[in-house]
């Protein structure tokens, strides 16, 4: 069986994400250090064009989904959103 290399990001970029990552909301950012923590230095691509796409949103609307008050849709509602979702909300 052979394994699938995830590209995943940078220490650079992910420093960068880090701090694109900071809210306004303590709850927010309760979701967001609990997946960092268990993400350690080893965030893929994919899940770093997901956070970025969540940063965009309101403290309020990212709490909502956080929540599961709301599903993603429209424009926000990408398949990389919905993996870094899943994986905020667990």
């Amino acid at each position: 069986m052979t394994e699938v290399m995830v590209p995943m990001i940078d220490e650079r970029a992910l420093s960068k994400l880090r701090w694109r990552c900071r809210r306004g909301l303590l709850e927010n950012d309760l979701f967001i250090e609990r997946f960092f923590a268990r993400k350690g230095e080893q965030v893929s691509v994919t899940e770093a064009e997901g956070l970025t796409a969540l940063m965009d949103l309101s403290d309020n609307d990212l709490l909502d989904l956080l929540l599961r008050r709301k599903e993603p849709s429209g424009e926000i509602d990408t398949a990389a959103v919905r993996e870094v979702l899943a994986e905020l909300r667990t």
